[in-house]
């Protein structure tokens, strides 16, 4: 082993332990919001990215107790280390890249599982490669730093704790702290800068690897230059705002008519606000038949609960076409609320509460004439919010001819899908359960109540609304809302695969949207295709 006065200093080694596993954390934690935007952040995504990762380390491992025995030369361990730091720094500058050519060549080659092989093919191509050099320092140093034998116990014990400390404040820091602040770019590259100092101090010291460490540095000057965006949807010129919360990417776009808010960057509504304050067209009207059904008609006390409140748009339709009934909104992200406050006009005088929705059901003794259930964002479903045991506590929180109202906001066709399993599994909770497809979206609404004239208050309710738009809009529905005939599927907290019937909906929405391009592709090739766009 070459002999470097650095090494000596074993705190020197420990803090290279501790950093690097530091970043290995903190980029497993930027790797699933770099991917979630696209792919969202479900369970599968976290699988994807936790998976690939470990297969990184393992191999580092490996790599770099063998590289250690067969040459124990430390300039080669920081080497690596100055490579990992600069791939990582470049990871917000290519990345969205990455992502987006391997979707798009995915594609048309993947028939089923797209989102699986999409996300498992991104991480593997931007990820792989620099945790699996940062996976070969801990046996490297176990080689450089033990001295004696009889205290290998003692030091490789020290730098598992200065690895295992440091992987703690790399998964606490860039959720808390970094990524809510400067965005998981700056994440990124934070971390990709710190890897850099621990490489430059060491080669500085053996005044050694001065080419390798200038141009990692002047990579790092053009990834903070030109990396360091925090833009998702590079392509959108004209978004009023874009930016991160620690649950979410953000994206609200506006024009003439409307504003919107997305949580996905290639597709999905998650909010709107229509401007001249008509309907929206969209699910949000549907789901107003629910204070019909609980007869707002008839009380002069209305209480709505909204899980999921977003950025309020069911709230703003119902106080304006039902007055100034009581709303009580639940929204787990604060920095949604804030924007609705912000662009979507949301009312100062409803509350929101920044909770999870079945956390606040547990936390309150209130009752409600309504309650809304619009957590299910984009592709993802929180499985704690779909089962038996969640639909029962919220009948439990409503009142004797309460009305619970659900958007099942992915469209699904087959025997087992989502929405199956969704209505079934409500219907072992609700007595009556009516449901009615929105025109021109994937949405259905469903209306669960435990009286048998819903249905009847519904039509004597939608006869008395002042509204043309609306009274119009309620007729249409009524001719297609029907009872839901259910089966046994049934949804549990211990059993609720959301995931995989989520996937089973993406695959879906691909073949029908990508089969005219596939044929494109399958009759006259590449050029045929970028010809059609």
């Amino acid at each position: 082993m070459k002999e470097r006065p650095i090494l000596r200093n074993k705190l020197f080694l420990y803090f290279t332990e501790f950093f690097a596993g530091m970043s290995v954390m903190a980029v497993e934690l930027g790797a699933s919001r770099l991917l979630a935007p696209y792919f969202s952040s479900s369970q599968i995504v976290w699988t994807i990215v936790i998976g690939t990762i470990m297969i990184a380390m393992a191999l580092g491992n490996i790599f770099g107790g063998k590289s250690a025995d067969k040459d124990p030369n430390p300039d080669k361990l920081y080497a690596r280390v100055l490579i990992a730091a600069a791939w990582i720094a470049l990871i917000p500058l290519l990345g969205k890249y990455v992502i987006l050519g391997v979707s798009a060549l995915l594609i048309f080659t993947v028939n089923s599982n797209f989102l699986i092989w999409a996300a498992f093919a991104a991480c593997m191509i931007i990820f792989v490669f620099p945790l699996f050099l940062l996976g070969t320092v801990t046996p490297s140093l176990a080689k450089y730093t033990v001295d004696k034998l009889e205290d290998s116990g003692k030091v490789v014990g020290t730098l598992g704790a200065a690895n295992t400390i440091g992987s703690i404040i790399g998964t606490f820091m860039p959720t808390f702290v970094t990524i809510p602040t400067v965005g998981t770019s700056v994440t990124f590259l934070i971390f990709a800068g710190i890897l850099i100092f621990l490489a430059v101090v060491y080669f500085a010291s053996c005044a050694a690897g001065k080419v390798r460490c200038a141009v990692v540095l002047l990579l790092f000057v053009i990834a903070c230059i030109f990396g360091a965006s925090d833009s998702f949807a590079f392509w959108e010129k004209d978004l009023t705002f874009e930016g991160e919360s620690i649950y979410n990417y953000l994206q609200v776009k506006e024009d003439d008519r409307r504003v919107i808010l997305s949580t996905n960057v290639l597709f999905g509504v998650q909010s709107v606000l229509v401007k001249d304050d008509g309907l929206t067209g969209m699910y949000y009207d549907y789901a107003m038949a629910a204070p019909l059904m609980a007869g707002i008609a008839q009380k002069d006390d209305f209480n709505l609960l909204i899980l999921g409140m977003g950025t309020g748009t069911y709230a703003t339709q119902c106080r304006k076409y039902f007055g100034d009934i009581k709303i009580q909104g639940v929204e787990i992200d604060r920095a949604i609320t804030e924007l609705a406050r912000e662009y979507f006009r949301l009312p100062e005088d409803v509350p929101v509460a920044t909770y999870d929705g079945r956390a606040f059901l547990n936390a309150v003794d209130e009752k409600y004439d309504v309650i809304m259930v619009d957590a299910y964002q984009d592709i993802t479903i929180p499985f704690q919010m779909s089962s038996f045991e969640f639909f029962t506590l919220v009948r439990m929180h409503l009142k004797e001819d309460g009305i619970m109202v659900v958007n099942m906001n992915m469209k699904a066709s087959g025997e087992g899908n989502i929405n199956q399993y969704l209505a079934d599994t409500i219907a072992q909770v609700f007595s009556y359960v009516y449901t009615v497809d929105v025109p021109g979206t994937t949405n259905r609404e469903l209306f669960a109540g435990n009286t048998a004239d819903m249905r009847e208050k519904f039509e004597q309710g939608r006869a008395l609304v002042e509204d043309r738009a609306l009274r119009d809009l309620f007729a249409r529905e009524s001719e297609k809302l029907m009872p839901y005939e259910a089966g046994s599927y049934l949804m549990t907290d211990d059993k609720a695969p959301v995931e995989l019937l989520g996937i089973q909906v993406i695959d879906e929405i691909i073949r029908e949207e990508v089969e005219y391009y596939r044929d494109i592709y399958e009759r006259e090739g590449i050029s045929g295709l970028l010809g059609n766009f």
